[in-house]
């Protein structure tokens, strides 16, 4: 894109407004720029939540964390004829909101603290305001009134929508066994088949080393809590009861993760995606990626520096329809669909309280294009694998690891043992589970083989399997 006027407009009728055009640099708006205010103090200023609503596009951006580290933070509202203003009733509402949701039922949107009515009516729930919200989702019992709202510091709040009525129904950090505030950063929240998933992405030294397992993937069945993985995860996602899967994005040090629910079978399976970026490696770097659906029931993917393309669909309790599309370093709160549009909200720059000395203002841009214009970002490529210094055991296979989508590909493969291992390496070419055995690796104890596959070579997933009990890594790179 070049930087000129990017959208026009015909003359203006009775129907249609009048239509200012949108200077864009690269797709770039920087007259919709979010931008906070000097300070002090100073933090960042990010977009962390995007939403089209009856005509307009409701723009929710954050500070790091409450009032006290930045102000000029608001709710913002872009009209059709791309003109930015605060929401009134938003201003001095400042603080980490990264929550959106449209209520079916009643019409009514839930952004941040606030509960939009259909003629764009804003009320702005005091209790709610105080908190760091990062999800809403909808109820399990009472879908028709009420939702669920989630805080960065894991307490589970129930909002009745017409009153507007708060109530505290959980503590996570009792519930699953985390530790509050500063110790733990819960991201996301979902709701579909009967449970209620939450999600903290709790990742620093001693979780990259494995002395601690901070983050968590968790289920509300309607009777208790279930810890699914003790691993940090950033994001929840699927199309509802339309279909009969939820999706969830989490990371380790082997590896991206995508954490599939179908519940045809009622079970939760692991795969494992390469990842395209070190720079995400934490909790404070990974922020809001997200899992949107912005064409007609198919959904995207940010995770871990790459774009994925996904169906909601699963066929056998297995998924196929996963392709990358490509990189990028980009910190995205949120992204969705708008006139046709697909728009990106990032978090650009942070003087963090003056720990970034070369910045002095919080601000953030929206990027203005088509799902197309993804594939002419960074070429898909990324590395990780099923094992990191792992205890495997003969016969067990390792989790699935994406292969399709990529060029030159390489395996290697380490054998920590004290003894010779042979491995199979098998791939699955139909994307519903089926491996067949590929390759065959002799290792010798505590030494490492590469295995090129050749030109041209893919499957859908590929996995390891030792034919004795190690320690050993498997780590492929995707160039």
């Amino acid at each position: 894109m070049t930087p000129t006027d990017l959208f026009t407009r015909p003359t203006p009728s009775r129907r249609t407004p009048p239509m200012s055009s949108l200077s864009t640099v690269s797709g770039v708006a920087p007259s919709l720029a979010q931008i906070g205010d000097f300070g002090p103090p100073r933090t960042e200023l990010g977009v962390g939540a995007l939403m089209p609503y009856n005509g307009a596009l409701y723009v929710q951006n954050y500070n790091s964390h409450r009032a006290e580290t930045g102000t000029g933070v608001s709710l913002r509202r872009i009209e059709e004829d791309f003109s930015m203003k605060k929401v009134p009733e938003a201003i001095g509402v400042d603080g980490t909101f990264t929550n959106r949701l449209v209520h079916f039922e009643t019409g009514s949107l839930v952004i941040g603290p606030h509960v939009i009515e259909p003629d764009h009516t804003v009320h702005t729930v005091d209790e709610l305001a105080q908190h760091r919200l990062c999800g809403t989702a909808r109820h399990l019992t009472r879908p028709e009134s009420h939702v669920y709202v989630l805080t960065m510091e894991g307490l589970v709040f129930e909002l009745e929508l017409s009153t507007r009525e708060v109530v505290l129904l959980w503590d996570l950090n009792e519930e699953l066994a985390t530790e509050g505030e500063w110790k733990v950063h819960y991201k996301d929240c979902y709701s579909a088949h009967g449970r209620l998933v939450v999600c903290s992405n709790e990742y620093g030294e001693a979780d990259w080393a494995g002395t601690q397992s901070r983050g968590r993937l968790a289920e509300f069945d309607g009777t208790t809590w279930r810890i699914i993985e003790h691993k940090p995860f950033t994001a929840i996602g699927g199309r509802g009861d339309f279909t009969d899967t939820i999706f969830a994005t989490g990371w380790d040090a082997a590896s991206a993760i995508l954490e599939v629910y179908t519940a045809r079978d009622d079970r939760w399976t692991r795969y494992r995606l390469p990842k395209a970026s070190h720079t995400f490696d934490h909790k404070w770097q990974t922020e809001w990626p997200r899992i949107r659906e912005t064409e007609h029931e198919r959904l995207l993917v940010d995770h871990h520096g790459m774009f994925y393309e996904l169906s909601p669909w699963a066929y056998g309790g297995r998924i196929w329809g996963l392709r990358p599309i490509s990189t990028h370093l980009w910190v995205l709160g949120d992204f969705c669909s708008w006139k046709g549009m697909l728009v990106l909200g990032a978090d650009n720059a942070s003087p963090s309280g003056g720990k970034n000395v070369t910045t002095a203002e919080p601000q953030s841009g929206l990027w203005f294009g088509k799902t197309d214009d993804l594939w002419g970002f960074g070429k898909p490529s990324g590395w990780g694998g099923p094992w990191w210094r792992e205890e495997v055991h003969a016969g067990e296979p390792s989790d699935p690891y994406l292969m399709t989508g990529f060029d030159n590909k390489c395996l290697h493969l380490e054998n920590h043992g004290k003894a010779a291992v042979t491995f199979d390496l098998e791939v699955d070419i139909h994307g519903d589970g089926h491996f067949r055995r590929s390759q065959r690796l002799t290792v010798e104890p505590e030494c490492l083989v590469t295995h090129v596959f050749p030109s041209g070579f893919s499957a859908h997933w590929v996995r390891v399997v030792a034919d004795a009990d190690t320690t050993a890594s498997a780590q492929l790179f995707y160039t």
